[in-house]
């Protein structure tokens, strides 16, 4: 396991450093993230309308789903890219640790990036929605917004298992994906670390098979 969680911190450093090296100012690159974030929002929202609740678009509701885009893009983008940065102090504690549960601890750390995540996707749609109303001239209340919102997360955690929790869970799930993308990060260096592990003690035995007389 010391192998594997030594290849995992030296692929992590070197990733760490091609970061850092090819950066360059931060106020060049914040932008291109923003967009870059805005862009991955945009693409999830519109997947999760149209493979959870496609008939959306065929309701006199369609275009407020279109300007929902906007807040939903924007916010999602202004989370995603301010946790990125705090994902880059985590990787450098990460790697300043020297016992192997401290550094799986620190990495461990982007869950709970991932949870606040879902409780922002809440605030984003509650809040972009009154938003999209006051847009429309049909203002909503802000606090009937989050009770009715509350209330969708409140069902589908008591009854994952019905038809229309089942997707809001599955549109929640998909909103989460920018959110999920270091702790995914994590697993595939470490499932990367093991694989090269393996390989590596592969060649090792077939080079020793190969020194071994007949």
């Amino acid at each position: 396991m010391k192998e594997i969680i030594s290849i995992w911190r030296e692929s992590l450093h070197t990733i760490l450093d091609l970061y850092e090296r090819k950066r360059g100012s931060i106020w060049l690159f914040f932008p291109f993230l923003f967009v870059f974030f805005i862009l991955i929002n945009v693409a999830c929202y519109w997947w999760a309308i149209y493979t959870a609740f496609p008939y959306y678009m065929q309701t006199n509701e369609a275009s407020h789903y279109v300007k929902l885009q906007i807040p939903v893009g924007f916010f999602g983008a202004l989370f995603d890219s301010l946790s990125f940065f705090v994902t880059i102090w985590i990787i450098r504690r990460a790697l300043a640790t020297k016992k192997t549960s401290e550094y799986i601890f620190h990495l461990s750390l982007d869950l709970i990036i991932a949870f606040l995540a879902t409780m922002w996707v809440l605030l984003v749609f509650t809040f972009g929605g009154w938003m999209i109303s006051i847009w429309e001239n049909s203002p909503e209340q802000l606090s009937e917004r989050g009770v009715k919102y509350t209330n969708r997360a409140v069902q589908a955690i008591k009854d994952p298992t019905g038809r229309e929790n089942a997707k809001n869970i599955y549109f929640g799930l998909i909103m989460g994906v920018s959110a999920a993308l270091p702790s995914c990060f994590h697993l595939f260096l470490f499932f990367s670390s093991i694989f090269k592990k393996f390989k590596k003690k592969e060649i090792t035995g077939q080079t020793e098979d190969s020194k071994s007389p007949d």
